[in-house]
């Protein structure tokens, strides 16, 4: 089948499930696996935010959604070319990826007959449930069944070496200016981990909160993991973090790579914040996903 993703965690997906082959269309933001944007066509482009802060970023963002504007093109014209027969997509959020309702139009627009699977998680069970779904869209549910089954043995893993320990207060930053809160699965990702989360909005959007909120549970460790960044960028802006958190473990996470994107490496996740909340029980990932900062 021709598939198209036009998000990077389904493009995540459809390689987890061994169709890679089938993927013709990525994003400019599909990175993992790296031969996904070098070897297929890009369908969706965006402005390059590497230069801007974290605050510009935001600026930006909020601007552009209150004017109506877009922050992702689809080049329409590439995707009809690929023919697809299946375009995988979401309505989760609009910072995030375009939104399914944009892909309809414009493939009413085209002529085009391709089907159009949205994938809206909120939680880690709503992820692992998407992997199930796409493998059925494509004709392969067997597929998805034993992706889910080998991720389910690996948090069954987590789980037995956490069981019984106590559980340190986790904040988790998803966005440092503003400061944005945890939210969606995220939290799901703490308490796989043998953490309790605080100040987080679990199967719920992310949203702005001030320091002093994300400060008031007395977090014994806090998380920085904010979107759009691996861990490089993690470190830099879990730097400015410390202040806020006087006493707490300050930790940079590969945030686009282990937390923030729901697709399979959300279990990867679990298995390092496991080894940051419980060193001597779990071991530690393999380097560039983790850094203590404070």
């Amino acid at each position: 089948m021709r598939l198209v993703s036009l998000l990077p965690s389904a493009t995540e997906i459809v390689y987890a499930l061994g169709l890679g082959d089938d993927l013709i269309g990525v994003t400019f933001e599909c990175d993992e696996p790296a031969e996904a944007r070098a070897t297929k066509t890009v369908v969706v482009g965006g402005r390059d935010t590497k230069g801007m802060t974290p605050a510009e970023i935001d600026e930006y963002v909020r601007t552009e959604m209150a004017a109506g504007g877009d922050l992702y093109t689809l080049h329409a014209d590439a995707l009809a070319g690929l023919e697809p027969e299946l375009i995988l997509t979401q309505d989760l959020c609009r910072v995030c990826a375009l939104p399914s309702g944009h892909v309809d139009d414009a493939l009413s627009h085209l002529g085009c007959r391709s089907d159009v699977l949205s994938l809206d998680p909120h939680t880690l069970a709503d992820v692992l449930g998407t992997f199930v779904e796409v493998a059925g869209a494509v004709g392969v549910p067997e597929r998805g069944r034993d992706l889910v089954a080998s991720l389910k043995e690996r948090l069954a893993r987590v789980a037995a070496a956490v069981a019984g320990r106590p559980r340190p207060k986790v904040a988790v930053v998803e966005w440092v200016d503003p400061p944005f809160c945890a939210g969606h699965w995220v939290p799901d990702l703490i308490v796989a981990a043998g953490g309790e989360p605080v100040a987080a909005r679990p199967g719920q959007k992310s949203v702005a909160v001030t320091w002093a909120e994300l400060a008031a549970p007395a977090p014994d460790v806090v998380l920085v993991t904010p979107c759009g960044y691996h861990l490089d960028g993690a470190v830099r802006q879990a730097e400015a973090v410390v202040p806020h958190f006087p006493g707490a473990a300050v930790w940079a996470i590969d945030g686009d790579g282990l937390v923030v994107r729901p697709g399979p490496r959300l279990i990867d996740g679990v298995e390092a914040i496991a080894a940051i909340l419980h060193p001597d029980a779990v071991p530690a990932p393999s380097p560039g996903r983790i850094a203590r900062v404070a």
